[in-house]
């Protein structure tokens, strides 16, 4: 196979390489999109968590707390608002960055903190939802 110069700024070859990072950045953006819509699917069924719980406790004759639906209503809307910020920072984020590879400036990889934010938001919600499994029944 036979080995192709370098070729000067504004040729092909660099036309090839700002369609791979445009390529990369939607599909990193269309990760985030699935991440928020996950999260909010998570979160209706958490809310909706609370209603399966009393209708297990109405049909095995136990008292029906008022309250035992409240908890996860909360948990579950709070994920639902998470999954909408989650795709509204994407969303910003894509838009920043596709202005700046279009103007030229280097882009620079950043920490991915919303990715950490997310992942121990989601840790301490798994763990008040066990202790509320586990404690409040």
């Amino acid at each position: 196979m036979p080995r192709s110069e370098p070729q000067p700024v504004g040729t092909r070859a660099s036309a090839t390489a700002d369609l791979r990072v445009y390529l990369a950045a939607e599909r990193t953006f269309l990760a985030w999109i699935r991440t928020g819509l996950a999260l909010m699917g998570f979160g209706f069924v958490v809310a909706r968590f609370g209603l399966f719980l009393r209708e297990v406790e109405f049909s095995s004759q136990h008292q029906v707390s008022p309250h035992s639906g409240r908890f996860t209503l909360w948990v579950g809307t709070a994920l639902i608002l998470i999954g909408v910020i989650v795709n509204l920072f994407s969303a910003l984020h894509h838009v920043h960055f596709v202005r700046a590879v279009r103007s030229g400036v280097e882009v620079v990889d950043r920490p991915v903190t919303m990715a950490v934010a997310i992942a121990l938001i989601l840790a301490v919600t798994g763990v008040a939802m066990t202790i509320y499994l586990v404690f409040v029944r």
